[in-house]
């Protein structure tokens, strides 16, 4: 909104402010400061947002111990001081609470120590400035949920046009970081849960392969397909937070320049993922000729022989693994909450029938029920089903895709644009090419392409094979730089008609 404090830092880049502090025109307890405004103003007051559940309390001591370092010639790197937001089922050593949104979890004793992730950012000198909502146990609990919507952080909102999805199940961090609220954030994606937020909220998302980072200290959905990733406001600084929160050390902003589309075999994947949005479908038309203003060679269209089986058949395989590996691994989870009431599927469940009217207002729990009649990870059901799915997403799918036609990179619309929010009938599902990259456990990245009546984002999603999340940051990178299609959100109650 106009009269929220501080609209440039809707614009800011990570170089933008570390240049400021860098001066000495900002401390970090300053820019710690602003962000914060933003939120008082906008995440509870005016369009009431909602996007961030708590904001750190020790956030001032850590601003300046972070500021005494600075002073003392002491940097850390190129994220010393910058703000950061965390999904709220990423686990952090301190007074905060990590929930996953869920009531059940609201009244446990803080986790005993951050994830892995966590301190990764902390070392590379981030201030933790708080939780961001989502859509509550990451969208796992109901077939029939509202992206965004969590017992302890009710419904987040499109910071776009407010009765409009954020998607989910990163719901806040994406919509925090198109609001100003942090430059950066951390979200977490099992299928969808970092790509459809990122683009629907106008922002860059990655989802790296499962494995890049650490699991730990995250509350799980699939062994198989989660992964943590950056949602950003430009690719540049998604790769810089990257280079922070991997494990296997390598730097994602070396191949990041304007020619890394030059010479790239772009396979352009046109059935199933377009022909549901008129809307979209012009958008990567003209996002197409980019890529091939860029220098890329376009094979259009390509298919993806099994997309009618992961659609099929594979959507059941799919939601059958995470069941079988939501209940082993969330009470693996549970176990090391010390103090916490919970600790199995069953008495969650049982929470939320004790709890109906705060946390069931609007849908139930099907899918935790489902999972909760699941046996151990040794089932041949479970087995059998991973074994499948799995293989029609990567070497039958993805892997001989790229293989058939000599692609370095797929290339689809994210999502159609976003849906007005019903609470009552849950999420409208339309569009989407994640299934295939999240099951094979594979990156995938969306860029800003452009906004359906010059209101609702959308973006431009670069998936390829095991390992390349590198070029996948440089291609996206060329593009945004080609095709700049970001913009600032104006926070309208409603689509109106042209």
């Amino acid at each position: 909104m106009s009269d929220a404090p501080h609209p440039e830092l809707m614009d800011a880049s990570i170089n933008d402010l570390a240049a400021r502090l860098d001066s000495g025109e900002l401390t970090v307890r300053r820019l710690a400061e602003m962000h914060l405004e933003r939120i008082a103003a906008l995440n509870r007051e005016g369009p009431e947002l909602r996007a961030v559940l708590e904001v750190n309390p020790d956030w001032e001591e850590s601003a300046d111990r972070l500021d005494d370092d600075r002073s003392a010639d002491r940097p850390r790197g190129p994220l010393h001081g910058i703000p950061v937001l965390l999904k709220d089922n990423i686990d952090t050593g301190d007074r905060m609470s990590t929930t996953a949104g869920s009531l059940a979890l609201a009244g446990a004793p803080p986790a005993p120590r951050d994830a892995p992730l966590v301190a990764r950012l902390r070392e590379a000198g981030m201030l933790v400035l708080g939780k961001a909502n989502l859509s509550e146990w990451a969208n796992f609990r109901s077939t029939r949920s509202s992206s965004g919507w969590s017992g302890r952080g009710r419904q987040c909102r499109n910071p776009h046009v407010l009765d409009r999805t954020p998607c989910g199940s990163s719901s806040g961090s994406a919509v925090a970081v198109a609001a100003g609220f942090a430059p950066v954030a951390v979200g977490t994606e099992t299928d969808g849960s970092i790509i459809c937020p990122s683009a629907a909220n106008g922002v860059v998302g990655i989802k790296p392969g499962v494995g890049v980072v650490s699991q730990a200290g995250i509350i799980p959905i699939s062994s198989s397909q989660d992964a943590a990733g950056p949602h950003a406001r430009f690719v540049m600084d998604a790769a810089v937070l990257l280079n922070a929160m991997a494990e296997d050390g390598r730097d994602y902003t070396s191949r990041l320049t304007d020619a890394a589309l030059a010479g790239r075999r772009v396979g352009v994947l046109r059935e199933p993922y377009t022909g549901y949005s008129e809307h979209v479908d012009r958008f990567f038309e003209t996002a197409l000729v980019a890529l091939r203003d860029l220098g890329a060679e376009i094979i259009d269209p390509v298919v993806l022989e099994t997309s009618a089986q992961l659609r099929g058949e594979g959507r059941d395989l799919e939601n059958l693994v995470m069941q079988y590996e939501f209940k082993a691994g969330l009470e693996s989870y549970l176990a090391t909450r010390p103090g916490s009431a919970h600790k199995t599927l069953a008495d969650i469940i049982r929470f939320n029938r004790d709890h109906a009217k705060e946390e069931m207002p609007y849908f139930c729990q099907e899918t935790f029920e489902a999972a909760d009649k699941r046996g151990g990870l040794d089932s041949q059901e479970y087995l059998q089903a991973r074994e499948k799915v799995q293989r029609w997403a990567s070497r039958e799918g993805i892997d001989a895709l790229l293989e058939k036609h000599s692609l370095d990179v797929l290339v689809a619309p994210s999502r159609a644009p976003a849906w007005v929010i019903d609470p009552i009938n849950g999420d409208r599902n339309v569009g989407g090419c994640t299934q295939p990259s999240a099951v094979a456990g594979y990156p995938i990245v969306t860029v800003p392409m452009g906004a359906a009546f010059d209101a609702l984002p959308v973006g431009l999603a670069l998936f390829s094979r095991r390992g390349s999340e590198p070029e996948l940051l440089a291609m996206a990178y060329a593009y945004e730089r080609h095709a700049p299609a970001r913009r600032a959100p104006r926070f309208l109650p409603t689509l109106t008609a042209p």
